[in-house]
């Protein structure tokens, strides 16, 4: 299950988009406008959910969100992308900052 987030995720939204996965959620995140798609099997499949809820591909990032350890990894073949980013790894700070912080704004429990 893919779900589109801006706000909070509830308990139950988490545990379907890890039924995917197991351990580990993987993410669109859209920097522009603050929110994500999580739950696909791949991270094109979360790219997908935001393009059709009006985000603009180069506003997308690929990552995932490992809830037991809080942790943010930021991996995604979605992320190559040859003018500004040659590696799956994101590679600018202020990216990886953006994408973070939506992310723990989503997925982290206060």
């Amino acid at each position: 299950m893919i779900y589109v987030l801006k706000q909070p995720a509830t308990a139950e939204q988490v545990a379907q988009m890890l039924e995917v996965h197991g351990t580990f959620i993987k993410l669109g995140v859209d920097i522009q406008r603050g929110m994500l798609a999580g739950g696909g099997e791949f991270h094109a499949d979360c790219e997908s959910a935001l393009i059709e809820a009006g985000s603009q591909k180069v506003d997308i990032w690929g990552a995932d969100w490992l809830p037991k350890e809080q942790a943010v990894r930021f991996g995604a073949l979605i992320n190559i992308r040859p003018k500004l980013n040659r590696s799956m790894e994101i590679q600018d700070p202020a990216i990886r900052e953006q994408v973070e912080r939506i992310i723990r704004r989503v997925f982290q429990q206060p």
